[in-house]
């Protein structure tokens, strides 16, 4: 599905459920801005989860709304004051901060409170053949990295910002919990921090095939095994380093403090439908635990790109299909199915 002249094509969430391919306006960007012809579009959890419930937490779509926020295309215009030119190839980080606030300006600006985030009630994504974005916020890609590694480095800036929270290094062992996107990215980017034993763990048997098939030292089925004695297992009663959580799963968080090792480092991604989970806090103070909170990322979109330039990670071997924009109701409802783990739409 192509546009012409001044009209677009973007998909619209009305309600839960219901997807609908509508015409619009071509953006015209400001001067700092630079308008990109969208090509490769991923589908996250998050989408999925306002298409099935129309809201996440106190987000609550209210108008029709544009979903997508792992994107990336060609520059066809570009506003005065910017550094890019028609035909570069970018990807677009898709949280644009105040840049005024404390957060912004002690470095932390995934925590600006005034973000703009891409399909987030009341701001569009990028499920649209066309999207003006500040170029502050747009990286160039070299020729070795595709469009659609450059959509991806959203979800492997997931990855990358919990790795730096719980300081992976050279030699660390790491648990994830979650064989979704997110653990199977974190998965790549603490093997490219330099931990030399990476598990993984799930409760679906293809996901956990894929994991292994990646380079997982060891998967593990929940269903089947129990996480404190398999990791303790493979770790001689020891536990790992580090436990990136990136399921969302009460029972996962909650085997987070059995599965680490005496002084080591819990990392907390994924969202849980019930955010108060307790945790024995007698084991987090008894082995002196650092638990720390993975909100998005920042400065991560250079690394991103720089390891896929260097073939040091993988993300194009996560997705299980591609659809037009045009199908985009049928991708959703394929995104929904538990085997799924990425989906991508191309305009």
């Amino acid at each position: 599905m192509r546009a012409e002249g001044r009209i677009m094509h973007v998909a619209v969430l009305d309600e839960p459920g219901s997807l609908r391919v509508e015409a619009r306006e071509r953006p015209e960007p400001a001067p700092d801005e630079i308008l990109v012809n969208v090509r490769e579009i991923g589908i996250c959890g998050s989408d999925v989860h306002y298409y099935e419930h129309g809201k996440i937490g106190d987000y609550v779509v209210e108008s029709p709304l544009v979903l997508g926020h792992e994107s990336a295309g060609e520059v066809v215009e570009v506003g005065e004051n910017t550094k890019f030119e028609p035909g570069d190839r970018v990807a677009l980080e898709p949280g644009v901060p105040c840049r005024r606030c404390p957060h912004c300006k002690r470095g932390e600006y995934n925590l600006c409170p005034d973000v703009t985030f891409m399909a987030t009630p009341p701001d569009d994504g990028a499920f649209a053949e066309y999207v003006a974005w500040p170029a502050d916020f747009a990286y160039r890609l070299p020729d070795s990295v595709s469009l659609r590694e450059g959509a991806l480095c959203e979800p492997l800036s997931v990855g990358i910002h919990a790795a730096r929270r719980g300081n992976v290094g050279v030699g660390d062992s790491v648990l994830v919990t979650g064989c979704g996107p997110i653990g199977l990215l974190a998965m790549e980017a603490v093997r490219a921090a330099g931990a030399t034993e990476v598990f993984i763990s799930d409760v679906v048997p293809e996901k956990l095939q894929l994991a292994e098939s990646r380079g997982a030292d060891a998967i593990i089925d929940v269903r089947e095994t129990d996480l404190k004695n398999a990791v303790a297992e493979l770790t001689d009663g020891e536990g790992v380093d580090v436990v990136i959580e990136a399921s969302g799963a009460e029972p996962a968080i909650r085997s987070t403090i059995d599965a680490v090792r005496r002084g080591g480092t819990l990392v907390f991604v994924g969202l849980a439908q019930n955010a108060e989970i307790p945790l024995d806090t007698g084991k987090i103070i008894d082995n002196e635990l650092d638990l720390f909170g993975s909100f998005r990322y920042r400065n991560t979109y250079p690394e991103a790109i720089e390891l896929l330039a260097d073939g040091e990670v993988d993300v194009e071997g996560i997705v299980d299909f591609e659809l037009e924009l045009g199908e985009i109701g049928d991708a959703f409802e394929r995104a929904k199915e538990g085997k799924t783990v990425k989906g991508m739409i191309t305009t």
